[in-house]
């Protein structure tokens, strides 16, 4: 693989153990002049003679160095790392806040923040009991569509050079009856941290790329595969995760897209009503970022049905995002799971091996589309290449009345762009979803509130999804049409992780004209020939996910 050298940093030796770089390949740092200095670059990769824009991340003067790989003709990987180990970076332990006799609901649940009022109220049971407590605003910057401005207010105890310390002192709260975690104060998103961040860059040039560009769901929708797992069944030159996906049992089928799932040029799960997905095609061109709505209807002797979804468990829709009868919105809703008691969703092969089990009716169709059972319970095998309708709650009496063995029918799910006209994707397409919206038309344009991630009467989940810094995957196209890829690691000393408005910073710092963000967290993966390259944050190491977007080399 080609190389070239725009620095180095502690990154490198990760890249040499990858495979990525060869053991001898010894760069020199740049300095911290050359980096704030530098004037915008078209993208994450400069041209010859083009200086790197630094990244917007801390203060002016850190070191930031990149090393540039060619991985295959038409992509490159950067790995960039900017600033080092904080001394002023301590770890301290994060009391959750009940309500409290002055909190405006008391029998609220505890969370990491509350009012001023309950937060000064715990603080100073805190210091009764002996421990050092303080209370800190939390602060946000606005975004398009959210206001920002004070979250609440948070309680923290002590402040420690050392992980194991902190450990100790939330083992000693919770003797004394209080809840809390340990936490890095660098995860705070405070914009004087020094660092480290560590971000890691996919880049793919249309004007040269020969191989392909897809998105994978493995075997089967309902199961999860590591995205490493996915890149090797492909023979991929390098993959990372993709879309939000069903993870707990109790939300649907763990796997299952969370959000729009179109793989080649198939509809396999439907969109979270207007949130924002990332369009790919084969060959690396025209990649998008687009909002789709979408229609779908089971037709049988000129009677038809509205579907209210695609491949997965009926009366469970995550990320919400549905009709005007789902509980509690038909709003997009970030984790969480609306229901809905009457629904009719239909099955592909692609799901798994059974359909989902449970009170309703089935309607299983052959390879030619004619109902050759109906069953109830619902759940069971497909006939091969066949299909099938499940119905539940009052729909049961209207898929009934509708499907009868040997009748035909006509199961026909659309995508409709922002104005309402059906799309139809090539076979060379692919759409995952994913949300916030980062970045649009070069500028700065971060949907939180449209797309679910503030949620009424929870400071805490924004705090904690949107606020803190976290592992982040993203991705776009800049100006060139290039296809960008993105991941930055985090939750740990040794890499911040981003926050949300961070990561639109970041991708517009690389220059991306349309940027997205996608699953993150545990989730964050990046694989270079068969290789994690990145350091994903579960405990647990690579964490399965529901798909990834896979560089594929050029066919032999």
């Amino acid at each position: 693989m080609k190389k070239r050298l725009y620095g180095a940093g502690p990154a490198l030796g990760a890249l040499v153990m990858m495979g990525v770089l060869p053991a001898q390949a010894t760069p020199a740092q740049a300095s911290p002049a050359q980096a704030t200095a530098a004037p915008v670059s078209p993208g994450p990769g400069p041209r010859p003679g083009q200086q790197v824009q630094a990244l917007p991340l801390g203060p002016s003067d850190l070191t930031e160095t990149r090393t540039t790989t060619t991985l295959q003709s038409g992509v490159t990987l950067t790995r960039i790392v900017r600033g080092a180990t904080d001394s002023a970076l301590r770890w301290t332990v994060e009391v959750s806040i009940p309500g409290g006799e002055t909190s405006p609901d008391p029998d609220a649940p505890p969370t990491a923040l509350k009012d001023r009022a309950s937060a000064d109220e715990l603080a100073a049971d805190l210091k009764r009991d002996g421990f050092q407590a303080r209370v800190e605003q939390v602060t946000t910057p606005s975004t398009a569509d959210y206001v920002g401005g004070t979250l609440g207010w948070r309680v923290r105890v002590g402040s420690f050079d050392a992980q194991s310390n902190a450990a100790s002192e939330q083992a000693r709260l919770r003797a004394a009856g209080y809840a809390g975690s340990a936490v890095f104060t660098g995860w705070d998103g405070d914009r004087t941290a020094r660092g480290p961040w560590r971000v890691d860059v996919l880049t793919i040039d249309p004007r040269r790329f020969q191989g392909s560009l897809k998105a994978s769901y493995g075997p089967d929708l309902e199961n999860r595969e590591t995205t490493s797992e996915l890149s090797h069944a492909a023979g991929a030159t390098a993959a990372v995760n993709a879309g939000f996906f069903v993870l707990d049992p109790r939300a649907g089928a763990p796997g299952d897209p969370a959000g729009v799932g179109v793989y080649d040029g198939r509809l396999l799960s439907e969109p979270v009503n207007g949130r924002p997905s990332l369009v790919t095609h084969a060959n690396g061109r025209r990649t998008e970022v687009t909002r789709f709505t979408w229609q779908g209807r089971v037709t049988a002797r000129g009677t038809s049905l509205s579907l209210n979804g695609i491949n997965r468990v009926p009366g469970l829709i995550r990320n919400c995002g549905g009709d005007a009868h789902d509980i509690p919105t038909a709003l997009p809703l970030h984790d969480v799971t609306c229901t809905n008691t009457d629904e009719l969703v239909s099955f592909t092969p692609d799901f798994g091996q059974r359909t989902p089990q449970g009170e309703g009716l089935e309607a299983v169709l052959d390879a030619r589309d004619r109902v050759v059972e109906l069953r109830t319970p619902r759940g069971g095998p497909l006939p091969a290449g066949g299909s099938s309708v499940q119905a539940t709650g009052r729909r049961v009496a209207e898929l009934t009345a509708l499907a009868r063995v040997g009748d035909h029918l006509n199961i026909k799910a659309t995508l409709l762009d922002g104005r309402g006209h059906p799309v139809t994707p090539s076979t060379r397409t692919d759409i995952v979803n994913g949300g916030p919206e980062l970045v649009r038309d070069g500028r700065l344009h971060v949907t939180p509130a449209g797309d679910g991630m503030v949620h009424p009467g929870d400071p805490s989940f924004y705090y904690g999804w949107v606020h803190k810094r976290n592992p982040r995957t993203l991705a776009g196209v800049d100006a060139a049409g290039r296809t960008v890829l993105v991941t930055a690691d985090g939750r740990s000393t040794s890499a911040l992780g981003l926050s949300i408005t961070e990561s639109a910073e970041i991708a517009k710092a690389l220059g991306l004209r349309d940027a997205i963000n996608l699953d993150g967290g545990g989730s964050t993966t990046m694989v270079i020939d068969g290789k994690v390259l990145n350091q994903p944050s579960d405990a647990a190491g690579e964490r399965p996910v529901g798909d990834a977007l896979l560089i594929l080399p050029p066919s032999s």
